[in-house]
């Protein structure tokens, strides 16, 4: 997807705050912030980071020195396979406009060998959100590759996906209950965009996120799909 019209995607729905997540990279996020700059929308470093079981993680920072922190532990751990262009398509590193300005020869989608948990410290230590992706989806989830929620590590929230409501992931997914729950869009194409994560918080940080999925100190967070 071309940057500015992420950002004309997200205005025109409403959305005033969005994360750049790609998966096992960072080197679009500083185009999309910058094709934000002068509009009603804030842009939150981060990444989707695959981990060596399989599971898909949102990873969420306030700057785009942390996140270089967190890129270069995923460099590190990601097998050095060249990605095959006609079979996996393409991996194009984009400016502010959508120009081209190269290509991403490493393949993106294999897992790194961070496991779960170091994936968890990781983030955690560079000052970071870290929320397991998808949770309830058999491809790349928290329960179908764990069979749980780690209890030992003070997990902030979960994400499920898209085409499934709270309720029933509570539901079919017991080992959920006790955690805020989050809905993303998983945004591939524009039209993926949810909105459906309301925040209640004073300015667009990951401190404040935290306090909202916590409930404390007037923050608080709702899902509501709103358009």
């Amino acid at each position: 997807m071309i940057p500015p019209l992420i950002v004309q995607a997200a205005v025109e729905r409403g959305i005033d705050l969005i994360a750049i997540t790609d998966h096992n990279a960072s080197e679009n996020v500083s185009a999309v912030i910058d094709a934000a700059k002068g509009k009603p929308l804030t842009v939150l470093p981060g990444m989707e980071l695959q981990t060596e079981e399989e599971v898909h993680c949102l990873c969420l920072f306030d700057t785009l020195d942390q996140l270089e922190k967190l890129q270069k532990l995923v460099d590190k751990t990601l097998p050095n396979t060249p990605n095959n262009i006609e079979f996996f398509g393409e991996q194009f590193i984009v400016d502010h406009t959508g120009d081209f300005i190269r290509r991403k020869e490493q393949l993106l989608i294999n897992s790194t060998k961070l496991s779960f948990e170091e994936a968890f410290q990781a983030v955690t230590k560079i000052g970071g959100l870290f929320i397991p992706a998808h949770v309830n989806r058999q491809a790349f989830g928290l329960i179908d590759h764990l069979g749980f929620v780690p209890p030992e590590l003070p997990i902030e929230a979960l994400e499920i996906s898209r085409h499934i409501t709270p309720e029933k992931a509570l539901e079919q997914y017991p080992q959920l209950k006790g955690y805020p729950l989050i809905q993303s869009g998983d945004v591939h194409y524009l039209d993926d965009f949810l909105g459906a994560n309301q925040f209640f918080i004073e300015e667009p940080t990951i401190a404040e996120l935290k306090m909202a999925l916590k409930r404390q100190n007037g923050r608080k967070v709702k899902l509501e799909r709103h358009f």
